[in-house]
């Protein structure tokens, strides 16, 4: 196929080649992968200034996505490629082999680290917000890695989906502290206060004011931001909540576990240890089952089952993607209807091709480089997730270039009165971090920092 790129497109290809150290913040459906290998083509073998590329991706991406572009596109056939994923045996084999550019996944980079001889002049971070927490082993394997490097890009859609504070790993990473510093306390004095504690001990910070401008302004050299809307005909986005309404008797059973952290059920007992413990059992609770403490599965309702029905009903046909969070979610499901879910590459073709009504997708699994807009415009939201950069990525599964329909319609089955309508009003507020639903409880259940046993 031959490449005809958006303007936009060529402005980033150009940034790119002109940046030794790029942060791209693409948004979904930009085309971030064919427009990041085109510069690395134009660097390799027209500048002359790169000779081994090294991707990090997510398992999927890195498999699938990459590999897929490099035949996609004319313009790139002279690129070379080897996945480093699979068994040991076989990321051994595929390090052995001569190609342009290496492609592993993230989870297999500290090992890469480890067992690689090879030098990478250049790197590439798909999805750079993956490298937030410092003290994984990702970030301290390219940390390790990076000085040898003289080309890094950073790419995402979602750079602060947890808030300002995963900047700081990110661009650690990218340009080895420069802008941010080198180490997180000196990020952390800067910019923030301390917000939640207990004693001495600091839970969460708070940015200080006009901290977000200052570090944006701090990263504004090296870092480029688009948004599709901005350049593309998306689809009308149509976001719906779906209420249902629990029985009396179910609603004390909620309330209860609310209060005293401890319900008695017919199938075993279940406690909660703390807020953060709470907030997964109360989101259980509301999707209609829960799990014991002896991991026994509970039922407590139906009305998200039966509304489910309802809007599967109600697309007349189209093809429907249901995205659920909590595995007996997704047992009740397809107890309850014939669903499939997506997890292998046959099983997203075969949704694009039109030729599963039901799908069932896990945010986790669907976040990143999934191009499912030809099987359906229609997303209901089972089970929500407090992570804000899950639920962007899997609404831009369907919400993105190249969706047939016009209008993408986002559906949330929310339980009136439960910590549903607490998740879904952190997300529209852009502020999808568990602390903040943390402080919803809290809020709800009336706890302070040092009272309710402690709990915070």
């Amino acid at each position: 196929m031959k490449f005809m790129p958006h303007d936009y497109q060529k402005y980033a290809i150009e940034y790119i080649k002109s940046h030794p150290i790029t942060a791209l913040f693409l948004d979904m459906g930009l085309g971030k992968t064919v427009t990041t290998l085109t510069a690395i083509r134009d660097l390799m073998y027209d500048a002359f200034e790169v000779k081994r590329v090294l991707v990090v991706a997510p398992l999927r991406v890195a498999r699938d996505t990459w590999p897929d572009e490099l035949r996609k596109w004319n313009h790139l056939k002279e690129l070379t490629c080897s996945v480093v994923v699979g068994t040991v045996a076989e990321r051994r084999r595929a390090l052995q082999q001569d190609a342009d550019i290496y492609i592993v996944n993230r989870e297999n980079l500290a090992w890469l680290y480890e067992n690689s001889r090879l030098d990478f002049d250049m790197v590439v971070l798909d999805e750079l917000s993956s490298f937030k927490n410092h003290q994984s082993k990702r970030f301290r394997a390219m940390k390790a890695m990076r000085p040898k490097v003289k080309r890094i890009v950073g790419l995402t859609g979602t750079p602060t989906g947890n808030g300002l504070m995963d900047l700081w790993a990110e661009f650690r990473i990218l340009d080895m502290g420069e802008r941010l510093g080198r180490y997180i306390s000196q990020y952390r004095n800067l910019y923030f206060k301390p917000d939640k504690r207990n004693g001495m001990v600091v839970y969460s910070y708070k940015p200080l004011p006009g901290a977000e401008e200052a570090i944006y302004h701090q990263i504004s050299d090296i870092t480029m931001s688009m948004k599709a809307t901005d350049y593309l005909e998306m689809p009308e986005l149509v976001s719906v909540a779906k209420e249902v309404r629990l029985s009396e008797t179910e609603k004390k059973r909620y309330d209860e576990l609310k209060k005293s952290l401890v319900l008695e059920l017919p199938g075993g007992e279940v406690t909660s240890a703390n807020a953060a413990s709470l907030t997964l059992k109360l989101s259980q609770m509301a999707n209609g089952a829960i799990y014991t403490d002896d991991k026994n599965v509970v039922n407590i309702h139906d009305r998200k089952l039966e509304a489910l029905e309802d809007l599967v009903e109600s697309a007349n046909g189209k093809s429907v993607l249901v995205a659920y969070w909590f595995k007996h979610d997704k047992d009740r499901i397809r107890e309850r209807m014939e669903a499939r879910e997506l997890k292998e590459p046959q099983d997203f073709a075969d949704w694009n091709a039109g030729k599963i009504p039901v799908a069932l997708i896990h945010p986790a699994s669907a976040g990143h480089g999934l191009n499912l807009q030809k099987g359906g415009s229609i997303l209901i939201w089972f089970g929500l997730t407090w992570s804000l950069e899950l639920y962007q990525q899997t609404n831009a599964r369907l919400w993105r270039q190249g969706q047939a329909d016009k209008t993408v319609i986002i559906q949330h089955i929310v339980a009136k009165d439960t910590i549903d309508e607490r998740i879904l009003n952190v997300l529209k507020h852009k502020d999808g971090t568990q602390a903040a639903l943390i402080d919803a409880v809290k809020a709800d259940l009336g706890m302070t920092e040092t009272g309710n046993g402690g709990i915070l």
